[in-house]
């Protein structure tokens, strides 16, 4: 199968710019902004991407009512939904994306996390720790797989008790019963929560031997891998890391220190390793982490020309990345460049065994 490339919704309010303006944001990512993301999506769906990432937060708007919105806009596009297990009931939930798939032709993947902010998770009502939301997850998923397989869900757990529950709107999208499942997270429970109940297992992207190694167990079990990083690509080496340093020299003053003290706050695995690995600036070649400590752990970074970020993309294919979750700055045109120069490449090398050679006027 080919590696599918999934991006990041851009949110509502950042229609330029590289680095946000985070007062101007931070009103306008709270309501949708469906000019804006439905011609994102477009783009997306040109670019060759196979979704969408919907995120969910207390800072913008609910991901399922957003993408039906945008699927009447665009035609091809799916769209991951994220979703936190313990929010809501999960009957209440599988009818809402059976809904989405009614509406969508099918256009529907699952994110399904549980959150790295105590903080946050408070917001909504919910005081487990991180283990416990693990554990939360598999009664959870347990009950959503039951409700797909379309008979009764009888279900008496820790977290969750239903009783013959069943859903007359059924998940309909071509040759799929359920929706794909991709679990994400970098910690043991992460990945063990999607080899028993999902499709990938997704995680933020590290040194490709750590990567292969962490991995194992999920291929092995069947389970697909999928990355989260974020893509800065130019026409040479020169010119994408004059975009990348000029993205931290063009950042607030004081970011890193906020990021610092969410890091400190957070009890996701994945915040911390992230931060701590920022501690190495080029893990290869082209993986850069300089951005982490002011963006965040989706700030990793695959930074070259476009040659040499298609090949640290398929260094990773050979790890076992099958799936890749991507972001970039600006968020529409390194989304647009990513599929006009990027993937080109990359389709290429899929298909044969010789390396591809650079473009004429491009830095191998």
């Amino acid at each position: 199968m080919p590696i599918r490339f999934h991006w990041r919704l851009m949110p509502g309010g950042e229609r330029s710019g590289n680095i946000r303006d985070r007062g101007r944001t931070a009103r306008e990512m709270a309501f949708p902004d469906l000019e804006a993301q439905t011609e994102f999506c477009r783009a997306a769906e040109h670019a060759g991407a196979d979704s969408l990432l919907v995120n969910m937060n207390y800072g913008m708007p609910d991901p399922v009512l957003l993408a039906a919105a945008l699927a009447h806009g665009t035609e091809r596009i799916r769209f991951m939904i994220a979703n936190r297990p313990g929010l809501m009931s999960p009957t209440l939930f599988v009818q809402q994306v059976n809904t989405l798939a009614a509406l969508s032709g099918g256009r529907v993947h699952l994110n399904m996390v549980v959150g790295h902010s105590p903080e946050e998770q408070r917001y909504y009502g919910d005081m487990l720790d991180h283990d416990a939301r693990y554990e939360r997850m598999d009664d959870y998923l347990w009950i959503c797989h039951a409700l797909w397989d379309g008979g009764g869900a009888d279900f008496h757990g820790r977290y969750y008790q239903v009783e013959k529950a069943r859903l007359n709107t059924r998940f309909v999208a071509g040759d799929r019963d359920r929706p794909e499942i991709f679990v994400g997270g970098s910690s043991a429970q992460a990945r063990a929560a999607a080899m028993r109940h999902g499709t990938c297992w997704v995680r933020f992207a590290g040194a490709p031997d750590a990567v292969r190694r962490e991995a194992e167990p999920a291929l092995d079990a069947g389970v697909e891998l999928g990355l989260r990083l974020s893509i800065i690509a130019r026409p040479t080496r020169g010119e994408a890391l004059d975009a990348a340093y000029g993205l931290i020299d063009r950042s607030e003053s004081g970011r890193a220190g906020e990021e610092r003290d969410f890091v400190r706050t957070s009890d996701a695995v994945s915040m911390r390793a992230m931060f701590a690995m920022a501690d190495t600036e080029w893990l290869t070649p082209t993986l850069w982490t300089g951005a982490i400590r002011k963006h965040g752990a989706t700030a990793v970074a695959l930074v070259g020309s476009h040659r040499e970020v298609a090949d640290g993309l398929m260094e990773f294919a050979a790890c076992g990345a099958s799936n890749f979750i991507l972001s970039g700055w600006p968020k529409l045109e390194e989304m647009v460049r990513f599929g006009e120069h990027v993937l080109p490449l990359i389709r290429a090398m899929e298909g044969s065994a010789s390396p591809v050679p650079a473009a004429d006027g491009e830095a191998a």
